[in-house]
């Protein structure tokens, strides 16, 4: 940010910093999600619908739309991924009782145990990257990006339109 207030001062910004900074952060957690889920031989696709099936609840199933739709992947992707957690035998298609034409997705229970162990890895990984900083900044970050996200619903890429500023010639 130095070299461009020397160099173009008219991108300082607060939003310019902040944006930076939380890619650059971005990059630093998908590194390390991806060290924990390679050890558990799984992708990040992967990891995500797990999870998101555990986080259902009890019996952890969901229809395929409403998976695709919870972990952003295509309709396509979402299948991909689910015939390889099929094989895996961590993941199992239902038949659906009340609409022949529909199925659900479903845990089985080593998929519920893959889960976990995908999350608790995760959340450790996390921890220790965290590790030595002041959990009063951590929290403090963590309510400065809520509110963000509170106040401005296109943050959370709900297809929201973000206006931008051109300069005036």
């Amino acid at each position: 940010m130095d070299s461009w207030r020397a160099e173009l001062p008219e991108v300082e910004r607060s939003s310019s910093e902040l944006t930076k900074r939380i890619m650059f952060m971005s990059g630093v957690l998908d590194g390390v999600m991806r060290r924990e889920l390679t050890e558990l031989g799984l992708t990040p696709a992967e990891f995500d619908v797990l999870v998101t099936l555990r986080r259902s609840g009890t019996p952890y199933r969901m229809k395929p739309n409403q998976l695709a739709r919870s972990v952003m992947l295509t309709t396509g992707g979402t299948t991909n991924v689910t015939h390889r957690l099929v094989a895996r035998g961590v993941v199992e298609r239902e038949d659906d009782p009340d609409d022949a034409r529909s199925t659900w997705l479903r845990l089985t229970p080593d998929g519920v145990a893959l889960a976990e162990r995908a999350v608790l890895a995760n959340a450790a990984a996390h921890d220790a990257l965290f590790d030595g900083v002041p959990a009063a900044a951590v929290e403090a970050a963590t309510a400065a990006l809520r509110e963000l996200f509170a106040v401005s619903p296109s943050l959370l890429g709900s297809g929201g339109t973000v206006r931008v500023a051109r300069p005036r010639a």
